[in-house]
């Protein structure tokens, strides 16, 4: 028995480091590829928009957790904090834009909310990526 054993731990140790190892290409899927960080200036989209499609083809809900960026792909969520207030929210990218010179994304009218920008129409924003699509 023991010289079975000891004839089978080449084998063992090779399917152990086998499993051990991992592509340099495979990603988890749910964690962004590389840091992401911006700053600029946030606005709001809402009751106008309301149930027209979106770039993802998804239809636009004003009162779900959602963005509009220019680069992030699709299904991306960003945390989004209000630097003027310290209130932060999570987004997911479902659309494009914004169409504003100066302005990094757009949120749904609910987000606006929640970060307190509603009023103001605006705010300057950090956004940082949180998960991949």
């Amino acid at each position: 028995m023991l010289k079975r054993t000891i004839k089978l731990i080449p084998f063992l140790l090779l399917a152990l480091l086998a499993a051990g190892c991992e592509s340099s290409g495979s990603k988890n899927p749910t964690a962004p590829a590389e840091a992401y960080y911006q700053t600029g200036i946030a606005s709001w989209y809402g009751a106008e928009y309301q149930g027209r499609s979106t770039a993802s083809g998804e239809l636009f809900d004003k009162n779900a957790m959602t963005a509009a960026h220019k680069d992030l792909a699709f299904g991306t969520w960003v945390q989004v904090n209000n630097l003027d207030n310290g209130y932060r929210v999570r987004v997911r990218i479902n659309d494009r834009g914004p169409f504003v010179e100066g302005r990094i994304i757009d949120i749904s009218e609910r987000a606006a909310e929640e970060l307190g920008m509603k009023a103001a129409g605006i705010a300057n924003v950090g956004i940082e990526v949180v998960s991949g699509p």
